[in-house]
C-alpha cells in the first residue's frame, strides 16, 4: 500500500505552528507518517506540538544548520513512498488536499504533484496578499524562471534516489535548487492541480528584506547557471516583477477556503 510521509521543519515557530498542526490534524486521509523536526526551539514550540500534534508519528528536537539542513533530516527519517513539506507558518485550505495528493498518485507513470498556494498576511492570515497560481512544469516554463512552490509539491520517494537531497551551500535557495535540479535536469513528470492548496504567511528569511530577496536571486541565478539553464538576467529579473505584480492582482479576486478560521468559528 502505497503511504504518505508529511514533514514539517520548525524553529522557534509557538506563534504560528499550530495552524499548521491544525490543518494537518483535520487531514481526511486516514493514514499517513507526520514527521516533525525542529531546531532546538527556545519557546513553546515543542510544547504545542505534544499539545496538539494529535497526528504527528516522530518529533525530535536537536540544533541544525538551518532549514534545508532540517529537510535533509526529514528526509532521512521518512518511510513513505510520497513525500510532502508544509512549514511551521504555513497551514493547508481545506480538509481533502492529502487525499487529492494521493489521488494524483494513484496514476504510476506520475512522480510529482503541484498545486497553487496564496500568501497572506502574518498578522492576519484572512488577507490574501498574492496568488501563486502554478503552471506545469514544463522545459519551456522553467526556462523562463518558472518553479513550483514548494509547499504544494509531493514527490515520489524514487525522485529523491535519483535527484538527491537538498544543497545545504545555498542558504536561501535551496528549494529552488532542489525542484530545478527534479524538473529541469531529471526531467520528472510532474501532474499540475489548478487547486489552492496552502495559505503561506509573507515574509520569513526570503521575502522580508530588500537585501535578502537580492541574495536568493543571486543563489537562484548561481544555481541556474550551475545546471544550464541559461537565462539572460534581465529577462529573468523582469519575469519575477510581472509574476508578482500579476499575483498581487489576483489577490483580491481569490475565493479559497480557509480550515483554520472555519475550525475556529464551528467551535
Amino acid at each position: 500500500m502505497t503511504r504518505l510521509s508529511l514533514i514539517t521543519a520548525c524553529w522557534n515557530s509557538a506563534k504560528t505552528i499550530a495552524d499548521t498542526l491544525q490543518s494537518v490534524n483535520a487531514q481526511t486521509l486516514a493514514d499517513f507518517e507526520y514527521l516533525i523536526v525542529d531546531g532546538g526551539s527556545k519557546d513553546d514550540t515543542m510544547a504545542i506540538v505534544a499539545r496538539d500534534g494529535a497526528r504527528v508519528t516522530s518529533a525530535i528536537s536537536e540544533p541544525d544548520k538551518g532549514i534545508y539542513d532540517a529537510y535533509n533530516k526529514g528526509l532521512a527519517r521518512a518511510t513513505g513512498d510520497i513525500i510532502g513539506f508544509i512549514n511551521s507558518d504555513d497551514y493547508y485550505c481545506s480538509p481533502d488536499v492529502l487525499e487529492q495528493v494521493m489521488a494524483a498518485f494513484e496514476d504510476p507513470s506520475v512522480e510529482a504533484v503541484h498545486a497553487d498556494l496564496v500568501y497572506v498576511s502574518p498578522e492576519d492570515t484572512a488577507k490574501i496578499e498574492r496568488h501563486w497560481k502554478s503552471r506545469p512544469a514544463t522545459i519551456e516554463n522553467l526556462r523562463r524562471g518558472f518553479i513550483p512552490a514548494h509547499p504544494t509539491v509531493f514527490l515520489r520517494r524514487s525522485v529523491y534516489d535519483k535527484v538527491g537531497t537538498f544543497d545545504t551551500t545555498y542558504r536561501l535557495a535551496a528549494d529552488y535548487d532542489f525542484l530545478l535540479r527534479t524538473f529541469y535536469v531529471a526531467r520528472v513528470k510532474s501532474v499540475y492541480l489548478p487547486h489552492i492548496w496552502v495559505r503561506m504567511r509573507s515574509g520569513g528569511a526570503t521575502g522580508g528584506s530588500a537585501s535578502s530577496i537580492m541574495r536568493q536571486n543571486d543563489e537562484i541565478r548561481a544555481s541556474q547557471m550551475a545546471h544550464g539553464l541559461n537565462y539572460p538576467k534581465a529577462l529573468f529579473l523582469a519575469h519575477k516583477v510581472v509574476d508578482r505584480s500579476i499575483q498581487r492582482a489576483r489577490a483580491p479576486f481569490v475565493k479559497v477556503p480557509d480550515l483554520i478560521a472555519d475550525q475556529a468559528g464551528s467551535r
